[in-house]
């Protein structure tokens, strides 16, 4: 019982600090795009680009946001599902950016090494989720 706690709080916590992750962004986003560009060393020379990226990072990270706060309240497995599916596929671009690129700066070597970090975190913790309700259900 105690473990069963442990991971749903974690769980919860987890997917309330990527939740507020993707807001800081998305906040960031709208309220200057050219800052978020900044961080890669992007100049933003039009207001379609301007847009672009307000509705991206902005628009869609809301979204994500919303999503993750919906989810964190109904239902954790679906929410860490999802969370795999997000960090591992922001990794994976940055890894096929390493190889079709080449090596990536300090800024998305950090990254990387972040939504890694997240990825298995979503991963190990949706296993431990999913074993609880197996062995609940196996009694």
């Amino acid at each position: 019982m105690k473990t069963q706690k442990v991971v749903k709080v974690a769980s919860q916590g987890f997917i309330l600090l990527s939740a507020l992750s993707l807001l800081s962004i998305s906040v960031m986003a709208f309220a200057s795009p050219q800052a978020i560009m900044d961080l890669v060393g992007v100049k933003l020379t039009s207001p379609d680009a301007f847009s672009s990226i307000r509705g991206v990072y902005g628009g869609v990270g809301l979204t994500l946001f919303l999503l993750l706060l919906y989810l964190l309240r109904q239902d954790l497995q679906l929410g860490l599902g999802f969370l795999c599916l997000l960090w591992g596929l922001y990794a994976l671009s940055r890894i096929v950016t390493i190889y079709t690129e080449g090596a990536l700066g300090a800024f998305g070597t950090q990254w990387l090494i972040t939504e890694s970090i997240f990825f298995v975190i979503a991963a190990l913790l949706l296993y431990l989720s999913r074993k609880i309700v197996l062995s609940q259900l196996a009694n």
